[in-house]
């Protein structure tokens, strides 16, 4: 007992050692189209930069640091199809526009009388911030364009909100009414712009007045230096340096046992994922979409003797997103061996099952 005591008291102390793991982007100092820049990207890391949020941002900034150059190409490229998406970054699951149908060829959104309405971008509205830290909504009463209204709670909250429900929808009017405000701004829009590594990011950082395909054939984004990094539409031929990243986690579409893919990650990357903050929760639902399985491995397994759950690196678990009933202890260590896996789909919660199940699974590259 009291060694299991010892073992408990020495885990908890160790939660704080756990390390955040991030984008890593690589500037490279080569003038080269898009395209070019695209192929070596591919050929010697993973691909052109995503950017997923404001921190990644900053990452690439420091990336590119005392290097004289005006723009470098990001893999943010113009397609054919536009796409509805949340600034958030939520899926776009519910919608509520007036009459069931989105009609119109605007490509931002406000809300009036419970219902959703397409807007010119560059129209000045009051709008509603979602405070990340609160789980609330707070609605501006100045008005601004959309774009604006974004940066604005960037910077004071944490983003346009998202609306992904009846239940939301209704509590955001009844605020308006409260407020006697008639229209606000949310967080959904509509772009064609995709990521080279066909990622869901929806983040964007346009410079003010951008994108504006001047003369029609600005189809490729650069981060222009200059002002703090924000984005410029330019023509994919122009030569520019550019920015590569690498991905520290990785999913891998093999339906292997637990025990399988510990070996796997170990002897072609370096580990299973250890979940153990909220921000590597995050990146594990940016790349767990692409799951084929409905629950992803991670290197979260049961160790009997001790009672607990435990990292594969043998931190404590002291971040969780379990869902309802599957962190109960086992105390029958004759049963099955069991592990941690992530849900594919929904709020991406942590389920308990048998390490003889075979799933995908994410590895860590760092």
């Amino acid at each position: 007992m009291s060694q299991t005591l010892y073992f408990s008291v020495l885990l908890i102390a160790l939660c704080s050692l756990s390390e955040c793991i991030q984008h890593r982007y690589h500037y490279i100092n080569m003038n080269k189209t898009w395209i070019e820049a695209q192929k070596y990207c591919r050929e010697n890391y993973r691909d052109l930069a995503t950017v997923n949020n404001m921190d990644d941002m900053k990452q690439l900034m420091k990336s590119v640091d005392n290097n004289l150059t005006v723009y470098v190409w990001i893999g943010l490229k113009r397609s054919s199809v536009y796409n509805w998406k949340w600034s958030l970054g939520d899926p776009v699951n519910y919608t509520n526009w007036y009459n069931g149908v989105s009609n119109g060829s605007d490509n931002c959104t406000y809300i009036r009388d419970g219902s959703w309405h397409h807007q010119d971008c560059n129209v000045n509205t009051s709008f509603i911030c979602y405070n990340e830290s609160s789980k609330g909504f707070i609605i501006v009463t100045s008005n601004k364009t959309w774009r604006a209204a974004q940066v604005f709670c960037r910077q004071h909250y944490t983003d346009l909100t998202s609306v992904r429900n009846q239940i939301e929808n209704d509590e955001i009017q009844k605020i308006m009414n409260n407020k006697k405000i008639s229209e606000v701004w949310i967080g959904l829009f509509r772009d064609s712009w995709e990521w080279s590594d066909e990622s869901d990011s929806t983040f964007r950082y346009w410079f003010s007045g951008q994108p504006d395909n001047y003369g029609a054939s600005q189809d490729c984004t650069g981060a222009r230096m200059t002002v703090q990094g924000q984005w410029h539409d330019i023509s994919c031929s122009s030569l520019q340096n550019f920015v590569c990243h690498e991905d520290n986690l990785i999913l891998i579409q093999m339906n292997l046992s637990w025990s399988e893919a510990l070996r796997y990650c170990r002897e072609n990357h370096v580990d299973l994922v250890s979940v153990d903050s909220e921000e590597i929760q995050f990146m594990v639902t940016k790349v767990i979409h692409r799951s084929s399985t409905d629950a992803v491995w991670m290197g979260l397994h049961y160790y009997c003797q001790m009672n607990l759950w435990i990292w594969i690196r043998g931190e404590a678990v002291c971040y969780q997103n379990w869902a309802p009933g599957n962190e109960t202890r086992l105390m029958n260590c004759n049963t099955e061996h069991r592990a941690g896996a992530v849900q594919s789909g929904g709020d991406h919660l942590w389920i308990s099952l048998p390490q003889s199940h075979k799933l995908n699974f994410i590895c860590n590259r760092k």
